[in-house]
C-alpha cells in the first residue's frame, strides 16, 4: 500500500480507502455484521487505513456496522463521516440544517461509530446558501474545539463548485470530497486547481463511476429497483457503457483489470490524495487494494509519504 498526506491536515491516508454507501442498503444488498468485519480485517491486512461513511447511508446503519467492525482497533483507522441529510427510506432523505440538528447528527454518528471522535467531519452535498451558514460553521468549530472532530471537510455536491471550494481555507476546511473518474473529468479544469492552490486534501468518490468502469456491464444492462443505479435513464446508462467499452478497448493495457486500472488512473492526478471505492465482498477489497501497486500510481506523487 502507498500513503499520501491529506492536504494540510497532516493525516497519512492509504491511497485506496473504503467507501461504504453500500452498507446502508441502497445498492441491492443487505450486509451482515460478520461480512463487514471480514472485509475490514482484510482491508487492514492490506494496509488500508481510511474509511468514508455518512449519516444517511441508512439511518446511521453504515456507521453502526463500521463501528462494530473497528471498535477493537479504532486508533488504526482514519474515519470520515458526513452530516446534513436524514435517511427515511430508499433514496428518501430530508436535509436538517440548523446548528442543533448538525450537533445531534454528530452525536448520533459518534454513538453509531462507537468512538468519541471522528477524524474528518464533512458537509454532505449542501447548496451554497446553506453551506455558507455562519451559525452552522460556528457549531462545527465548537465540536472541533471539544475534541469530537479532528478536521472539517466538504463533500461537494457539484464537482464544478469553485465557489465553495475557494472558501475552504477561510472556513477552516481542509479536505474536499468530489466525484472524479475517467468518465467525469470535470474537476481537472474547475476545482482541482483551487485544491492544489490551497493545499486541500482530495478524496475522489465514485472513482469507478458507480461500478460502470469495472468493465462488467454492457450497453443494455439493467439494475433491480433496490439498486440506486436503477434510477438512471436507460439511454443515459447505455451512453456511459458505450464510452466504457471504448475506454477499455483503447486505454486499458491487455491483461490489466479494468477496475484496478480505473482507480490507478484517478490516483495519477496530483490533486488526489485517495480514492474511496465501495466494496461488497473481500475479493473487491483485494482488487481495490491492488490498484495502488500499478505503475500508474507514481510513488513520487507530491503528497506521497
Amino acid at each position: 500500500m502507498k500513503y499520501r498526506t491529506l492536504g494540510s491536515t497532516g493525516l497519512k491516508v492509504s491511497v485506496v480507502g473504503v467507501g461504504t454507501w453500500q452498507f446502508g442498503g441502497e445498492w441491492d444488498k443487505t450486509f451482515e455484521q460478520t461480512e463487514v468485519d471480514t472485509m475490514f480485517r482484510r482491508a487492514k491486512d492490506l494496509g488500508l487505513n481510511l474509511v468514508d461513511t455518512a449519516e444517511c447511508y441508512g439511518d446511521h446503519l453504515s456507521e453502526s456496522l463500521i463501528g462494530a467492525a473497528l471498535q477493537a482497533d479504532r486508533a488504526d483507522w482514519i474515519i470520515a463521516t458526513k452530516f446534513g441529510h436524514h435517511y427515511h427510506g430508499f433514496m428518501n432523505r430530508t436535509e436538517p440544517r440548523s446548528p442543533d440538528d448538525i450537533l445531534k447528527q454528530l452525536e448520533d454518528s459518534l454513538r453509531a461509530l462507537r468512538t468519541d471522535y471522528v477524524d474528518l467531519l464533512q458537509y454532505h452535498s449542501w447548496g451554497d446558501e446553506q453551506f455558507f451558514d455562519a451559525d452552522v460553521l460556528a457549531a462545527l468549530h465548537r465540536a472541533k474545539d471539544a475534541g469530537k472532530v479532528r478536521h472539517l471537510g466538504n463533500s461537494v455536491g457539484s464537482n464544478a463548485n469553485v465557489k465553495q471550494i475557494t472558501a475552504s481555507k477561510d472556513m477552516g476546511i481542509g479536505v474536499i470530497q468530489i466525484i472524479y473518474n475517467r468518465i467525469d473529468r470535470t474537476p481537472e479544469n474547475t476545482t482541482f486547481p483551487v485544491c492544489i492552490g490551497q493545499n486541500l486534501g482530495v478524496l475522489a468518490r465514485v472513482p469507478l463511476a458507480s461500478g460502470y468502469l469495472s468493465g462488467k456491464y454492457k450497453p443494455g444492462a439493467t439494475f433491480t429497483p433496490g439498486d440506486v443505479r436503477s434510477k438512471t435513464k436507460q439511454e443515459d446508462l447505455d451512453k456511459k457503457l458505450v464510452e466504457v467499452e471504448k475506454i477499455k478497448r483503447d486505454e486499458v493495457p491487455p491483461g490489466v483489470n479494468m477496475a484496478e486500472w480505473a482507480l490507478a488512473w484517478v490516483l495519477k492526478h496530483p490533486a488526489v490524495s485517495s480514492v474511496i471505492p465501495g466494496c461488497k465482498n473481500v475479493a473487491q477489497v483485494e482488487s481495490n487494494a491492488r490498484a495502488a501497486m500499478l505503475d500508474m500510481v507514481d510513488s513520487k506523487h507530491p503528497q506521497a509519504v
